[in-house]
């Protein structure tokens, strides 16, 4: 069975490139300026969508954590629940988002955290939703989404196997377009912790089901690797700029991070090949340079019959190749060589070896 996701108008499968995230969360800073740009840049380094963070903090948050004293040098607020309000979009400031990424070609869509969260992304149409790895065990959640029958990416941070397992078989009868990405939930998340083979272990467990990695490292590479694992959804976080104000800036990559990322992904996916050994057109000159042929060890008359002190190995490889050495000797030469000439069949003939009566 082909693995096949479809976002928008991009086909997510085994043969296809892969899908870039750009996760802008709250980088914004609640600016929808700035959020505009960022979807702007996102864009031109690439990326194939970007995609926001979605709360109605006054249900998903007890009463207590929302009004938690929220005393840190990247709070907007006072509380906690302060804090969170000041980095929410509301519907409009939503509308006026979607129809910008519609007009500059990048797919927007977001993660619901809550209920309400989600009544609210799909009133927007939003054409794909992401599950955050905190829910990836808040089925009743993950089953609403599921109804909206619009593709659902969920990170798998902090979770088991049998946590995983049991999403997929409560939403696949749902709705079967999904993608589970792998995950390490620590901001940022050290390489030894990343665990990419499993990557290649969602790909053997759910066959029919787009496997990617949702990555919190501080780089570029770990998304090839994945790549060659079999991931084909690569989310990774987004700024303008790591000096900015906000708790995931200093993990998240840069425009030219960003932009390079993109740019290896491609190249990766090229670079793969079918698996089929072959000599490239480009190769051959290289080959012609360092290659050896098989030449006159000295000069050698007519009739002579030749020995492998009579052969030598030199460039360039334009004549006979060594592997055919051992098949020259015992042969004779209908013609004389000169050192460094190559030898050729057509000068040679077997030897004739007289027979007594």
């Amino acid at each position: 069975m082909e693995r096949l996701l479809k976002i928008e108008n991009f086909e997510i499968s085994d043969r296809s490139d892969c899908y870039v995230i750009a996760e802008i969360g709250n980088n914004h800073q609640g600016n929808l300026d700035k959020c505009k740009e960022m979807f702007r840049v996102a864009k031109e380094c690439g990326a194939h969508s970007v995609k926001l963070q979605k709360r109605d903090n006054r249900s998903l948050y007890t009463k207590e954590a929302y009004n938690k004293s929220y005393d840190h040098e990247n709070s907007f607020g006072n509380t906690y629940g302060e804090h969170r309000e000041f980095l929410e979009f509301d519907a409009s400031e939503y509308r006026e988002l979607k129809q910008y990424a519609e007009e500059i070609g990048i797919t927007f869509f977001a993660t619901a955290f809550d209920l309400p969260s989600a009544d609210f992304l799909a009133e927007l149409d939003m054409p794909a939703y992401k599950i955050a790895s905190g829910d990836l065990r808040s089925l009743p959640l993950i089953k609403y989404v599921a109804q909206f029958q619009k593709p659902m990416i969920i990170s798998t941070g902090a979770a088991t196997i049998e946590d995983v397992q049991r999403v997929y078989d409560e939403i696949m009868p749902i709705n079967n377009q999904l993608c589970f990405l792998q995950c390490t939930a620590t901001y940022p998340a050290e390489f030894e912790e990343l665990d990419l083979r499993v990557v290649e272990t969602y790909r053997e467990l759910f066959p029919n089901v787009v496997a990617g990695l949702s990555s919190h490292d501080n780089g570029i590479a770990m998304a090839v690797a994945a790549y060659v694992l079999g991931a084909r959804v690569i989310e990774k976080h987004f700024t303008l700029n790591r000096a900015m104000k906000g708790t995931d800036h200093a993990f998240s990559l840069e425009p030219v991070g960003l932009r390079k990322m993109v740019r290896d992904l491609k190249r990766t996916r090229i670079a793969l090949g079918d698996g089929q050994k072959r000599i490239h057109l480009n190769e051959r000159s290289a080959y012609l340079k360092m290659g050896k042929k098989l030449v006159a060890a000295r000069d050698l008359p007519t009739g002579h019959v030749l020995t492998y002190a009579d052969i030598a190995m030199k460039s360039p490889g334009d004549g006979l190749p060594p592997y055919e050495l051992d098949n020259l000797v015992g042969k004779v030469l209908t013609a004389p060589l000169n050192a460094d000439e190559s030898i050729s069949l057509a000068v040679l003939e077997n030897r004739v070896e007289s027979v007594v009566a």
